[in-house]
């Protein structure tokens, strides 16, 4: 499952987390997970993957102001690459090759917004759609009639974009509290996800909550850490481009991670030939990781078990710079091995669910409860604070000082 979700960046701003984040967002992680999206929707391909896009993002994707602003940096992405060809050849030659083809696939199929795009994805059953409420609050600290209002008004959006009313939502930070799943009942809602922990790690199986017909699937933290781990997940990798360190004159990226204590201008140059084979490495590596825990499940319920992972769909491109290729490797690979890979309503389908759950006060913030949030509700900073929230929970946090710190891949989820 990928989770796109951005705060309202329009008239914000340029940088560091204005404007500049959603086009950045937008050209290194929307345009190429969607063109993964596309090649397999263009095979035949059903039920890839589970898509959340928040209503709040949504709303950006489609507006005429960020689109102008969109096509703006894009072309001026092309012009950063001409500006560096002097003194880094070969940099140049990549960044212009990707701005270029990247500037073409937006003229072509984005100029008119996202919803057209992801429409056909839908259309297609090449992805179950996940909505979610209006302006992607944590819900468990609303007042429950602010809270249904905000969840019925941003299931409608999500149906006036694209024509559907999805069945399943991204619940805000996987934010729950008891009770909330008769509002989900209420609202047409009949499956969502929660954190790993809420259901003690028992996540082989869905599970009605309470009782409701509404489902709750939990992420499995085992699997999905091989990517998300703040220590030691595939982003961190020696060999993949470094996120934090800058050509300052041109805003590109010229090095490799090289190692987590390497200080930026210590960083081997990047090698773009040495992150395909560890792209290679790492899909192998959670293939096979993903084959030991079901056959495990299996050994354990003796039937068929269940994986569920989840990421922010930012981190594919933008936060990791061979997310996509490793995305797509996965999406190959798993059935190449003989395990289905499937959506949330394609699980349901094959059977995967388990006896009800009463669940717990939960989210996938630190700690797995609400602190981080009631924390945040009781600053005199907390707009200052939430609107950086989607940094300092990715990996390679944005608080990093840019070209004067070693990558650190750090996560609460």
């Amino acid at each position: 499952m990928l989770h796109s979700h951005l705060p309202w960046l329009a008239h914000h701003g340029a940088w560091p987390v204005g404007e500049e984040w959603l086009y950045q967002a937008w050209a290194q992680s929307y345009l190429p997970v969607v063109d993964v999206l596309q090649r397999f929707a263009a095979e035949g391909r059903r039920d890839v993957l589970t898509l959340g896009v928040t209503p709040v993002l949504a709303a950006q994707l489609d507006d005429p102001h960020c689109l102008r602003g969109m096509h703006d940096w894009l072309g001026g992405w092309v012009q950063r690459a001409h500006l560096a060809s002097p003194r880094l050849p070969d940099l140049a030659a990549r960044e212009h090759r990707t701005a270029t083809a990247a500037l073409a696939d937006f003229e072509q199929q984005w100029q008119h917004g996202a919803s057209p795009v992801l429409r056909r994805l839908v259309d297609e059953r090449t992805v179950e759609l996940l909505g979610g409420p209006l302006a992607h609050p944590f819900q468990p600290l609303l007042h429950p009639a602010v809270r249904d209002f905000a969840l019925r008004e941003g299931l409608a959006d999500t149906a006036l974009r694209l024509g559907h009313r999805p069945a399943g939502i991204w619940a805000p930070e996987c934010g729950f509290a008891p009770g909330m799943e008769h509002g989900y009942a209420a609202a047409g809602v009949e499956r969502f996800v929660v954190d790993g922990p809420a259901l003690h790690g028992d996540t082989a199986a869905a599970r009605r909550v309470g009782d409701t017909d509404v489902v709750c699937f939990g992420r499995d933290l085992d699997v999905s850490y091989r990517v998300w781990s703040p220590r030691s997940g595939y982003p961190g990798g020696r060999d993949y481009r470094d996120f934090h360190t800058f050509d300052h004159p041109t805003g590109l990226k010229p090095a490799r991670v090289t190692g987590r204590d390497v200080a930026p201008e210590h960083k081997r140059p990047y090698d773009p030939d040495r992150a395909t084979a560890a792209t290679a490495r790492d899909v192998a590596d959670f293939v096979g990781v993903v084959r030991a825990r079901l056959d495990a499940l299996a050994r354990r319920h003796d039937r068929p078990g269940l994986v569920v992972v989840a990421y922010d769909t930012e981190l594919f491109g933008h936060w990791w710079h061979e997310g996509p290729a490793w995305l797509a490797g996965v999406l190959r690979e798993l059935p190449a091995a003989g395990i289905r890979v499937t959506t949330l309503r394609g699980a349901l389908d094959a059977g995967h669910l388990g006896s009800p759950v009463e669940l717990p006060a939960s989210s996938w913030g630190s700690g797995k409860d609400w602190h981080v949030w009631e924390t945040v509700r009781r600053s005199p900073t907390w707009l200052r604070t939430t609107r950086g929230c989607n940094s300092s929970c990715s990996p390679g946090s944005r608080r990093a000082p840019r070209a004067t710190r070693a990558p650190t891949r750090r996560s609460v989820r």
